[in-house]
């Protein structure tokens, strides 16, 4: 990311906005901001462009879809077999997210499913890759999808 591109006051008017609502006009961000809608927009595409911005999507809502469980998953596995277990998570459709993680375990999975059997399968696919350690998550008291600007910093 090119952390080169000067991000005021207004930037971070554009970020957080847009982090709310991405369906926002240039229009209205302009308001928001005191710009002219072209403005805006070139504004958006430098952030964009120097990647403060990585996308825009929809948020689904899981249970809607089917999915009545969330459930963590610990996949402790070889660096050997990196290679072959990061391509199947890939494509199995119940991982939200991976992460490669230090401690006990190689990679944390946040997976869905549609029932107790469903979790039942995948915690069975997965384990062909290595040992399991599952949670089921009861609910999700905080949940944080926007980052607001830092605060200054220091580890002294």
């Amino acid at each position: 990311m090119d952390q080169t591109i000067d991000l005021d006051a207004t930037g971070w008017i554009l970020l957080e906005a847009l982090q709310a609502d991405a369906r926002l006009s240039f229009a209205e961000l302009g308001r928001r901001t005191n710009l002219s809608a072209p403005a805006v927009a070139e504004r958006v595409r430098r952030l964009e462009e120097a990647g403060w911005i990585v996308g825009y999507r929809a948020e689904l809502n899981p249970i809607a879809l089917g999915y009545s469980l969330t459930a963590l998953i610990d996949l402790t596995t070889t660096p050997q077999q990196y290679s072959v277990v990061l391509p199947f998570l890939q494509r199995l459709e119940a991982v939200r997210c991976c992460y490669h993680v230090t401690g006990q375990g190689s990679f944390r999975l946040e997976v869905v499913a549609r029932s107790i059997p469903h979790l039942e399968k995948i915690i069975e696919q997965l384990s062909r890759y290595g040992q399991t350690a599952t949670a089921i998550v009861l609910s999700q008291p905080v949940r944080k999808t926007a980052f607001a600007k830092p605060e200054p910093w220091s580890d002294a």
